[in-house]
């Protein structure tokens, strides 16, 4: 044991003996991340305002969209990929939702979900099936499809602001990501917004949401949104934000949800902010005869 440990410490005397001596080493270059143009700097309370005034100026929102839905057995390492279909998006606030799935070349539609903000009525035409039940989840299913409620799909498709109780913190952090296509690195300086909620009578502070936020634009690029135990619950990221019309989103959304083992992958098409919409449009009437399940609260 006495050599061994000889062997060791005489091996790593050596080490800077070699590296003073300036013999036996070789030079390679390593890639140089390449840093953005432009790097804004704002206070904690900064950010929030923006964002809070980004939710402030929403109030409803039209959407088309190409949805890629799939089912991730990643235990089994197996994904099934669905047909992508065409998705029309309604939103309300503060949390009224309608949304239609089409299939462009049958022109059949596939569902018809819409909510409330209290309740919400899915209807299934080819199966002349509905499904009925609060958005409130307080008792879950063996079903995982039961458990999910439209609520988790409002809040993916938008930024909310801050709650008045919501308290945060503001971190900077800067990722290095591949550009694949001109094959460099980039570097991307973000800043890393996390809300939390105090539990009632405690002083603990629980995790709502963690937003990150590029330096470049001062954009929301991802965010992650967690259940009332603190498990992640939904992960969404945003993508190539450009102008449609007077405002800017994301062209493409992804929500992952790793509980429920989904994944939907929207490529917006179009969106128009802020057009006028009625409470007839965030309600469906199923027709007579369809077999209507209530799902327990």
């Amino acid at each position: 044991m006495k050599k061994i440990h000889r062997s060791v410490a005489a091996a790593a005397l050596s080490l800077p003996v070699l590296l003073l001596s300036g013999c036996l080493f070789t030079t390679r270059r390593l890639p140089v991340p390449r840093a953005p143009s432009m790097v804004q700097t704002v206070t904690p309370n900064d950010l929030v305002e923006r964002l809070n005034q980004r939710w402030g100026a929403m109030q409803t929102l039209n959407a088309t969209v190409e949805i890629q839905a799939s089912v991730l057995k990643t235990k089994e390492g197996v994904a099934k990929d669905y047909t992508t279909f065409r998705g029309h998006i309604l939103m309300r606030k503060p949390e009224q939702l309608r949304v239609l799935g089409q299939v462009p070349v049958l022109g059949m539609t596939m569902f018809d979900m819409a909510s409330d903000g209290r309740n919400f009525t899915l209807y299934i035409p080819s199966k002349k099936k509905a499904v009925e039940g609060s958005t409130t989840l307080t008792k879950k299913s063996a079903s995982r499809i039961e458990n999910m409620r439209p609520g988790f799909f409002f809040d993916a498709m938008v930024v909310r602001g801050l709650e008045p109780d919501d308290e945060y913190m503001v971190t900077a952090d800067t990722d290095t990501v591949e550009d694949a296509s001109k094959k460099h690195l980039l570097l991307v300086p973000e800043y890393i917004l996390s809300i939390m909620r105090r539990k009632k009578g405690s002083q603990e502070l629980a995790p709502v949401r963690v937003i990150t936020f590029h330096r470049d634009d001062l954009l929301p690029y991802k965010q992650d949104l967690y259940d009332s135990d603190g498990n992640l619950e939904t992960e969404v990221s945003y993508r190539r934000y450009r102008d449609f019309g007077d405002g800017t989103y994301p062209s493409t959304v992804t929500i992952r949800r790793p509980l429920d083992e989904y994944q939907a992958v929207l490529t917006v098409e179009k969106v128009v902010e802020n057009m006028p919409l009625t409470d007839d449009q965030f309600h469906i009437k199923v027709p007579e005869g369809t077999l209507i399940q209530s799902l327990e609260k």
